[in-house]
C-alpha cells in the first residue's frame, strides 16, 4: 500500500485561549493541520478538547488567539460561515432528528449545497425538484458507502446506537467537507463497532481525501489511524507529534498514558 501524500497546512490555530468567567479552558494553544492527513486531540477528561473544537467551528469565541483556514486568518467566526467554508463537524451526544428516516437526516445535511427557495422546495417543482434529485443522489452514495441501505427509510430512534453514530458521520459527509471535525465518534461502541468506525475513517480520508480532527479516549485506535496527535491536559498543550513521538513523551506518559504503557 502506497503511503499517502500529505499536503500544505490547512488549518492553523495559533495562541487560542478561551475562559469561561475566571475558569481557563484552554490556554495559548497553537497546533497545525495539513491537509489529509487525520490528526487526533487526545487527553483526560476536562482537558478542553471539545472547546478547541467548539472553537474550531465557531460555537465558541475564543477569549485570545486567531484560527487561519485556507490562508484566510479569523479572531472568529460563527457555525454557518465555517461550514460554508468546507468544515463539517460531528458531536459528542448524538444531534440527529430521531423521528425522521436515515435518508432524510442525511438530507439536512446537504442544506447548505439546496439553492432553491423553502417555497419551491416545498412544492417540488420545477428546478427545485430536479435538484432535490441530484441531491438524493448524492445521499444515496453516502448511504451505499456506509453500508447502511438495509436502514435508509428506517427512523433513526430505532437503530442501534452503533448505526446511529454511522448515521451521524454520514448527515457530516453529506455537507462534502474539507475538514471533518469528529468529536469522539467511537464513544460507548462495542470491539466490532469500533473496528468498523476506523475502517471507514480511514476510507473517508483516503477514498474521498478529506482532512479529519478527531478526538477519541481510546488509545489503540488513535495510535493505529492518527498521523499527528496534540495532547492537551488541563487546557495547555503538553505535547504534538507523530503516534510515536507522542508515545514515548515523559509528560504525555505521566499526565495521561500511564507509566504502564
Amino acid at each position: 500500500m502506497s503511503k499517502k501524500k500529505i499536503g500544505e497546512v490547512i488549518l492553523d490555530v495559533r495562541n487560542i485561549s478561551l475562559r469561561f468567567g475566571g475558569v481557563n479552558a484552554l490556554t495559548d494553544i497553537s497546533f497545525n493541520v495539513r491537509e489529509h492527513e487525520i490528526r487526533a486531540i487526545i487527553g483526560p477528561n476536562g482537558a478542553g478538547k471539545s472547546s478547541m473544537l467548539n472553537c474550531i467551528n465557531g460555537v465558541y469565541t475564543p477569549s485570545e488567539g486567531s484560527i487561519t483556514f485556507r490562508g484566510q486568518t479569523f479572531s472568529h467566526m460563527n457555525s454557518r460561515q465555517v461550514a460554508e467554508m468546507g468544515v463539517a463537524r460531528t458531536f459528542q451526544n448524538l444531534a440527529l432528528f430521531k423521528g425522521m428516516s436515515v435518508i432524510d437526516n442525511l438530507m439536512a445535511g446537504r442544506n447548505l449545497k439546496i439553492k432553491s427557495n423553502l417555497f419551491l422546495q416545498a412544492l417540488r417543482i420545477g428546478p427545485a425538484a430536479r435538484e432535490e434529485v441530484q441531491h438524493r443522489a448524492f445521499v444515496e452514495r453516502i448511504i451505499d458507502f456506509l453500508e447502511i441501505q438495509a436502514y435508509r427509510k428506517t427512523p433513526v430512534g430505532q437503530l442501534p446506537y452503533g448505526l446511529q453514530k454511522r448515521v451521524d458521520l454520514g448527515r457530516a459527509l453529506a455537507m462534502e467537507p474539507q475538514v471533518l471535525l469528529l468529536d469522539e465518534p467511537m464513544a460507548g461502541m462495542n470491539v466490532e463497532e469500533k473496528q468498523d468506525m476506523c475502517r471507514f475513517i480511514l476510507d473517508v480520508n483516503d477514498e474521498f481525501g478529506t482532512t479529519i480532527v478527531l478526538i477519541e479516549h481510546d488509545m489503540g485506535v488513535v495510535m493505529d489511524i492518527s498521523d499527528r496527535v496534540v495532547v492537551l491536559d488541563y487546557g495547555k498543550k503538553i505535547g504534538d507529534g507523530t503516534p510515536d513521538e507522542v508515545r514515548n513523551n515523559e509528560e504525555v506518559i505521566r499526565a495521561y498514558l500511564g507509566t504502564g504503557h
